[in-house]
This record gives structure tokens, C-alpha cells and sequence, in this order.
């Protein structure tokens, strides 16, 4: 290489250089879409975790709320509040806010904190809210199905009433919440139809 050609090539990358700054966020956005896969706006959290294991099938998918209040928290305070208990981490896979932003847990094919006994083989989603006392908002019913569908079409999952449960489906506890879970079947039905979209 002469001289000049040196001082050419050179130039293109310190250009190249001068450019990357300004190209990655889009680049970075890009790759958690194709990485991530679910094809949604899901808001990423980069919660740090202790030790995650990997988990090696996916058989159902279960809905959670919150419970204990019916305050619009994020997948960052539940995060604190699980770390407070000992655990990894926020035991969700998903959180949905009130709003129905979607917000990134534990990531997607890590073993989830959320269901006894059934974390080996599930994805937790926890719809912020206490479905007690209270009702998820529209936005928030139609992020799930959203949701719940694409994971359905990611895993190969017919979705039904095999697929997609309420936690109190396999553990003695309240949860989704009475009036969540009255809905299962209605939201079954919307997953359905964006499955088939």
C-alpha cells in the first residue's frame, strides 16, 4: 500500500468512526427487535440479575397481577422488591403497565420466579394492577393478548385454555385476581384472534 492509498483508506475510517455514534441507536433498537423476537414495542429494562438458569421448554404461558396494590408500578420496583426477598430478580418475564406499555422482566427463556413448581416450563406476564378490588384497564387487556399471542406463535403453542392460565390454575393464591381471571376466557379469544391475524 503506497502512501496515498494509506492516507485514503485512513480517511474512510476515521469518517466511519466519526458516523458510528450517530448510526448505533438505531442499530442497537434494531438488533433488540430482531434479537428479542417478539415483534412488539417491549420497553427494555436492563435490570441486572443475580445467577439466571436457562430454560429448556415452554408449555404455558401464566398471567399474574400484583396484588398487593393496585398502583401502576414498574418492572424496576418489582424487580427491588423481589432482590428484597432473595430472589435473582423480578420473577416476570413481563410486566403491563397500566398504560399497556409492555416492560421487559426476567429475559424471555431464563427460568422465571413466578409460579411454584411450574417456573421450568412457563412465561410469567404480571398485569400491574390488584384484579381483586379492581379492573385492568383496556389498554392493558389488549397489550396481553398482544403478547400472549406472539409468544404463542414463538413457541409453537396452540393457544387455548391448556396454554394460557391464571397462576391460582396451579398454586393456592388469589392470583390473577377474581376479576382477571373471570376474564381469562375473553382473553383467550382475543390472543386467539391475533394469533390467527
Amino acid at each position: 500500500m503506497n502512501r496515498r492509498e494509506f492516507i485514503k483508506n485512513s480517511g474512510r475510517v476515521l469518517a466511519g468512526a466519526l458516523l458510528l455514534p450517530t448510526m448505533l441507536p438505531r442499530f442497537a433498537e434494531a438488533a433488540w427487535q430482531t434479537r428479542g423476537g417478539e415483534g412488539l414495542p417491549i420497553r427494555e429494562t436492563y435490570l441486572h440479575f443475580r445467577s439466571l438458569e436457562n430454560r429448556d421448554a415452554t408449555d404455558v404461558i401464566i398471567l399474574h397481577h400484583i396484588g398487593n396494590t393496585n398502583a401502576d408500578v414498574s418492572a424496576a420496583t418489582v424487580h427491588q422488591w423481589h432482590l428484597a426477598n432473595g430472589w435473582a430478580g423480578i420473577g416476570y418475564h413481563y410486566l403491563i403497565r397500566k398504560d399497556g406499555t409492555i416492560e421487559r422482566g426476567r429475559p424471555r427463556d431464563t427460568v422465571g420466579a413466578h409460579c411454584y413448581g411450574e417456573n421450568w416450563h412457563s412465561i410469567g406476564v404480571n398485569i400491574v394492577g390488584n384484579f381483586e378490588v379492581a379492573m385492568p384497564t383496556d389498554a392493558q387487556l389488549d397489550a396481553a393478548e398482544r403478547l400472549v399471542a406472539r409468544l404463542c406463535q414463538m413457541y409453537g403453542l396452540r393457544p387455548g385454555g391448556r396454554t394460557i392460565k391464571g397462576h391460582r390454575d396451579f398454586n393456592s393464591t388469589a392470583c390473577p385476581g377474581q376479576n382477571l381471571y373471570d376474564m381469562l376466557p375473553d382473553v383467550i379469544a382475543g390472543v386467539q384472534t391475533y394469533y390467527g391475524a
